[in-house]
Parts: structure tokens; C-alpha cells; sequence
């Protein structure tokens, strides 16, 4: 079945389409030196976090303040000033601008900056090649400039197909990852300046005689002990000449090397996994979760690789199968379409919450919900987890066909009191539901609806 979030993900790829040479700059300066900021994703520097995210060709950024995300909003197209690039409609599909977005402060400057792709993007006459702009933080916030990163066009390419940030040679600088849709994660080194200079760029593709993988997402985060950011590249490989989900490690340091391929599922391909890095059993080192949705007849699941010295271990899978798990798994419902990982009860834990946005909720088809699983010292299990609907007492709202709540889920201490609420969404004609953490979990009192988008990075 294709859910709204499959829907998007073929309108901004389908066409995907040739990458660009040269590099295109606007209103350029070089970056003073400068603390980097607090916070990745503090565009505006003023010591609160902020929340970016894109669709349909537009990337809308809130500004967080010390009582969450109250302070105003600003959108941003290719049609904005000092956006390089072409908004609208890429031959017929809807335009990628802002369907992937990392932050960091890419040029030190102690401001966070946003990378922006659109993997659709026409470049000169190379159509789809793609693009990616990093649109840089000032004391008033995104929008004054930006600049396009250097890469050479290949019509049909889609550069910008996935991003991940990290400091993945550990240098203490940020770094950009950026995958295209023929098979090549390309690492930008810091530093960045916007003048549209980077650090070292280097190609890394797996070869087809060890394991053919087609990349659909990134994941960055720390897997081992060392200081550098690891990096898992999503997609899709072939094990006994069938098509399965894999997930392909690599390993940050100053030199980032290739580590082992993962496949985990052998029945149909899923072309939007979902994922997240988190040490959900605290033995210093990280996870991965990552969706397996097409599993048990789309029923879902989310399968968890252990991390260790050198990169994935062992794995076990989660699903609503799982003791202590509410409900049952049926054809279908998505579970793991989106995946966001934080600790939601101050046991020191990270939790994860887990959307099922074609769940039938009572009578109602396709209403959706989200669980969240417990972190623990065995990892990440169904004991004490939590299921939340509209129909759950509490929550605004009853259960609605087609909204397909928890095709949006982010975990994110939004109150700023010490745990992580719950920011869960569905279709783009509700409004978001937020949840508050407390010392026993998430919990439905004071329970709110908001414009804001969960899309934004984790």
C-alpha cells in the first residue's frame, strides 16, 4: 500500500535526475571565526534549539525560545532570494527542494547552517542531476545567504538523494554526507565557507562483487567508542539473487573505511527506510534501529543491530508480535515507518518511538499511532512501552480515515524540562499532536496540537 510518506518519497525521486558542476554562490562572505554554536541546529544563535523542515519544494524553519518552539516562522523556496536553483515542478514530479535537510554549524561561526537538497534539480542542462544548498545561520536567522556545494552534474544522478552531518574524521569540525541515487555517498570534510569551499571530498561506493546496494537513507551517529561519527548507509542489496533491505556500515575516523553489509529481510524493498542511532542498552556503544516495514505482509517491524568495536554485531527485530507490545500486527499497518530515538523517562535510557501510520484504530481504517519502546539493560523490548492514537484518553481528536498518525514521529525535549516529549503527525490536513514526558514516560496530560512539523532532523 502506499502511504503518504512512499507517496512523497516517489514524487521527489522519480524523476531524479543529474547533478551539477560548478557551484553557485549568493551573497557569499567568509565566515569569521567564532565558537561553533551550542546546538546544530540554533540558526539564529540565541542558545535555543530550532526546527527546520521541507516539503514540496519549500523548507519552513520555527524558531525555538526558552518556552519551546513559540517564536516565529519563515518558509524558504527556490523562488526565495538568495536561494540558488529552480523552484516548481521537475518534469511533471513534484520539486525535491528541502525533502532532506542536516544541520550543523558547518563554518564555525556559532551559528547553526541547513543543508537543503533537490535531488530533481535541473542543473544547466543536465536534468535531475541535483543540488545541495546550505542555506547559513546569522544573528536574524536563515534566509540572508546561501550557497550551493561543489559537485560534477551527471544528468539523471539525483545528488542529494539522502544527507547525514557528523564530524566523521573526528577533527572536531563538521562534516556533510551526501548520498545520490546511483550508489555513491560522497563525505564533505569541514570546513565549509560561504565562499563554497569545503574540506576533502571523498567517494565511497560498494563494490558490486562484494554486495550491490543501492542507497536510500543515511545515518549517522556514534556506533563505537572513538570521538568520529560512523555512518550507516540504508538501501537496497540482493542475498540468494532476491532483493532485500541492507544496511552498509561505515566507519568514521581520518580515513572513513567500509565496514560490514547487513541484510535483514528478503521480502519486497522498502525505498524509504527509516532509521536511528542510540545506545539503547547504555554499553557505550550505539545502535541501530532501522524499519523493516515490508515485513510479515507489511505488517512492520524494527530491527535493532547491536553496535561494538568494530561496527554492527548481533540483531534481533521488534514488532507488535512482541511481548508487551499493544495490539496485534496485521497486513499492512507500517510499523517503523518512522523512527526517532531519546530517553522519555530519566531512567539515562534512550527510548525509541516507533509510527504505525496504517494502523485501523477501532472501526476507523488507516488512523495510526505510536508506540514507544523502552530502552533497558537488555536493549529495547516491548516491558512498560506505550501506545498512543486519537483515541487514546487525552489525546486531541478522534481517530480519522486516512490521517495515518505516526507517519511523522520525533522525539524531542520540547519544554526543555530534562526529558523528551512526543511530536507525532500524520497527513498534512490535521495538526500535530504533542505529548509530555515525565518521570514515568510519556503522558497525555496537558496534551496539545500544533502546526509544527515533526519532520524536522533528528
Amino acid at each position: 500500500m502506499l502511504t503518504h510518506k512512499k507517496l512523497r518519497l516517489v514524487l521527489a525521486t522519480v524523476t531524479a535526475a543529474s547533478l551539477t558542476g560548478g557551484l553557485v554562490v549568493l551573497a557569499a562572505q567568509t565566515a569569521t571565526a567564532a565558537t561553533p554554536a551550542k546546538y546544530a541546529d540554533d540558526f539564529n544563535g540565541d542558545g535555543y534549539r530550532d526546527y527546520a523542515s521541507g516539503w514540496a519544494g519549500e523548507v519552513t524553519v520555527t524558531y525555538g525560545t526558552a518556552a519551546g518552539p513559540a517564536g516565529t516562522s519563515k518558509t524558504f523556496s527556490q523562488n526565495s532570494a538568495g536561494i540558488p536553483g529552480t523552484s516548481g515542478d521537475a518534469g511533471g514530479y513534484a520539486d525535491g527542494f528541502g525533502e532532506q535537510l542536516a544541520n550543523a554549524d558547518f563554518n564555525r561561526d556559532g551559528y547553526a547552517d541547513l543543508a537543503v537538497a533537490d535531488n530533481s534539480e535541473k542543473v544547466g542542462t543536465k536534468a535531475g542531476a541535483g543540488a545541495v544548498t546550505i542555506l547559513w545561520g546569522a544573528k536574524s536567522g536563515l534566509g540572508t545567504k546561501a550557497t550551493r556545494i561543489p559537485v560534477t552534474a551527471h544528468a539523471g544522478y539525483g545528488f542529494g538523494a539522502a544527507l547525514a552531518s557528523g564530524d566523521f574524521n573526528g577533527d572536531g569540525k563538521a562534516d556533510l554526507a551526501v548520498a545520490d541515487g546511483v550508489g555513491t555517498v560522497y563525505v564533505y570534510r569541514g570546513g565549509f565557507s560561504q565562499s563554497g569551499t569545503t574540506g576533502k571530498v571523498t567517494k565511497h561506493e560498494r563494490p558490486v562483487a562484494a554486495g550491490p546496494l543501492e542507497p536510500t537513507a543515511l545515518v549517522a551517529g556514534k556506533v563505537d567508542k572513538d570521538k568520529a561519527t560512523d555512518l550507516y548507509v540504508l538501501g537496497q542489496g540482493y542475498k540468494n539473487d532476491k532483493m532485500t533491505q541492507a544496511a552498509w556500515f561505515l566507519h568514521g575516523g581520518s580515513t572513513v573505511t567500509a565496514g560490514k553489509l547487513i541484510t535483514y529481510d528478503t521480502s519486497s524493498p522498502d525505498y524509504s527506510p527509516a532509521g536511528v542511532i542510540a545506545d539503547f542498552d547504555k554499553n557505550g556503544y550505539g545502535d541501530l534501529a532501522v524499519s523493516d516495514t515490508p515485513y510479515n505482509r507489511g505488517a512492520g517491524s524494527v530491527v535493532v543491530l547491536r553496535g561494538g568495536t568494530s561496527g554492527p554485531t548481533t540483531s534481533y527485530r521488534l514488532s507488535q508480535a512482541t511481548s508487551g507490545v499493544a495490539g496485534t500486527a496485521t497486513a499492512h499497518d507500517g510499523f517503523g515507518s518512522a523512527l526517532s530515538a531519546a530517553d522519555t523517562n530519566r531512567d539515562g535510557y534512550p527510548d525509541l518511538a516507533v509510527g504505525v501510520p496504517e494502523k485501523k484504530v477501532g472501526s476507523t481504517k488507516t488512523a495510526g499511532g505510536v508506540h514507544v519502546l523502552r530502552g533497558g539493560a537488555h536493549g529495547l523490548t516491548g516491558t512498560g512501552s506505550q501506545w498512543f492514537t486519537r483515541a487514546t484518553a487525552g489525546v486531541p481528536g478522534s481517530p480519522t480515515e486516512y490521517e495515518m498518525l505516526g507517519l511523522h514521529v520525533r522525539l524531542r525535549d520540547i519544554d526543555r524540562d530534562g526529558d523528551a516529549d512526543l511530536l507525532m503527525s500524520g497527513d498534512f490536513y490535521h495538526p500535530s499532536v504533542v505529548l509530555r514526558a515525565g518521570t514515568s514516560g510519556i503522558t497525555t496530560t496537558g496534551a496539545t496540537e500544533t502546526e509544527l512539523d515533526p519532520g524536522f532532523p533528528q
